[in-house]
């Protein structure tokens, strides 16, 4: 049976999830996580770990440091599990419907080049049509 770590370091957690020391003191910074200290070293504890876990979630999905900062601290005090659900799937709709009107932008934008694109082609070949245009001599 293998036994889990209690207690990681900084480097542990860079490379366990594939980012920065610097991005891990960051979140500290912003009191995401609050490792405890051993002389100058940071000793990061399961808890700072799953917050680490949850910030780095959050940000993938878009969220804001405060909306992240919000849910996280929520699972912290909340004994209501269902208001910590709730809440997410709140910030999950708001997120989900700003990415599907950007989808929609995107689309209207492209639309728009490529109509752009088409007639400067129509240009191009119309003028080089008329350079070409049949005077006999070159």
């Amino acid at each position: 049976m293998e036994k889990k770590a209690t207690s990681f370091s900084i480097s542990d957690l860079a490379r366990e999830f594939g980012i920065t020391p610097r991005t891990i003191r960051f979140y500290e910074d912003q009191r995401l996580i609050s490792p405890q200290r051993e002389g100058r070293t940071r000793v990061f504890s399961r808890r700072d770990r799953t917050r680490l876990k949850l910030a780095l979630r959050g940000k993938r999905l878009g969220f804001s440091l405060a909306e992240i900062g919000y849910l996280i601290n929520m699972y912290d005090s909340a004994r209501d599990k269902n208001t910590q659900l709730t809440e997410l799937l709140n910030g999950l709709a708001q997120r989900k419907a700003a990415l599907v009107q950007q989808r929609e932008d995107i689309e209207a934008v492209l639309q728009e080049i490529n109509a752009v694109e088409q007639q400067c082609h129509e240009l191009l070949s119309a003028r080089a049509a008329q350079d070409v245009s049949p005077s006999g001599s070159l």
